[in-house]
């Protein structure tokens, strides 16, 4: 019934307006991302553009590297959403240093997370298994096992030396090395659902962090050095750190900042809370939904999000749309 409703709000909300024919910003290119959060941010920044701005708006099937290559090389499209910079290359560097585009928000705040994780009953269970020594010195209320990323993921080769660091082996941790990112997310919900003990990595936005109520636990200090030297297979004496927030940003143009600046600037102000994120994409598998209807969803239950994305022209228009 839930995906009914947001699907015939979506087709409502989605039609053209007299208002818009009145006020076109002209054509629009945005980039869609091959994975779930990002085409959510596409279709949320989207229909905001469209309804609010009277854009005409193209959503691009792409890529990380797709997208940054085309940047380089058509200067298109106008706007990446959900570029990860910790994945780009020398390519964006380039794209930077030669002031062709224009880094102008955190589309994800406080960006996407890593960590070492316990569903939260067992931390409210058991207080000190809150940080890794808690762990370490209770390996039997973890189920003395963890769950570890599959062979060729680049957290597999960080995880592999944190595990080495912490002498995780030595204090009588098992560690399970899954073979796909389905079998790892499986193994949570299984455990959660039955409210057994899970310990191991995982990431966000993601819909298992928007269903299971997880607690990241505290692996000491962030040590720039040592998360550096993890990445790398090779490293002979890896050191404790914990994992940094990556940074997820919208690009723009510069051509399309010095043309559209008042999308440009929504475009800055689109951010969503990461944990909201994981909570729209726990709907959206919920209730089998588009992205276009998950979009819909959030608009609609997360106006203290997104009202002060937009400036008094748009708010007046999509307000009697989005009541």
């Amino acid at each position: 019934m839930k995906r009914i409703l947001y699907t015939a709000a979506f087709a409502a909300l989605a039609a053209p307006t007299a208002s818009m024919a009145q006020d076109q910003c002209g054509d629009v290119t945005i980039t869609q991302m091959n994975w779930d959060s990002s085409a959510i941010v596409t279709a949320v920044s989207k229909f905001l553009m469209e309804q609010g701005y009277g854009c005409n708006v193209t959503a691009v099937p792409s890529d990380t590297t797709p997208a940054v290559t085309s940047l380089a090389e058509n200067n298109e499209p106008d706007i990446v959403t959900e570029l990860w910079t910790n994945s780009t290359g020398d390519v964006y560097k380039k794209l930077k240093e030669d002031g062709k585009i224009e880094e102008v928000g955190s589309v994800l705040d406080p960006g996407g997370v890593e960590g070492w994780w316990l569903p939260t009953y067992l931390v409210e269970e058991h207080p000190e298994l809150a940080t890794i020594q808690g762990v370490l010195d209770n390996p039997e209320l973890v189920g003395g096992m963890f769950n570890n990323c599959p062979d060729g993921w680049g957290c597999r080769i960080a995880n592999d030396n944190l595990i080495r660091a912490f002498g995780m082996e030595d204090a009588g941790i098992e560690i399970f090395n899954h073979g796909s990112g389905e079998t790892l997310g499986t193994s949570m919900a299984s455990a959660y659902q039955n409210e057994e003990p899970w310990f191991g990595y995982y990431w966000g936005p993601t819909t298992p962090l928007g269903k299971f109520d997880m607690t990241s636990i505290d692996l000491g200090e962030f040590d720039e050095a040592a998360h550096a030297a993890n990445q790398n297979v090779e490293t002979p004496d890896p050191q404790p750190s914990a994992f940094p927030s990556a940074p997820v940003l919208t690009i723009v143009t510069k051509d399309f900042m010095e043309e559209k600046p008042d999308i440009a600037e929504l475009m800055s102000k689109v951010s969503f809370k990461t944990d909201t994120m994981s909570q729209v994409l726990a709907w959206k598998e919920d209730n089998n939904a588009s992205n276009e209807e998950a979009a819909v969803y959030f608009l609609q239950n997360n106006p203290d999000e997104w009202k002060n994305w937009i400036n008094d022209a748009a708010a007046e228009k999509l307000a009697p749309l989005l009541k």
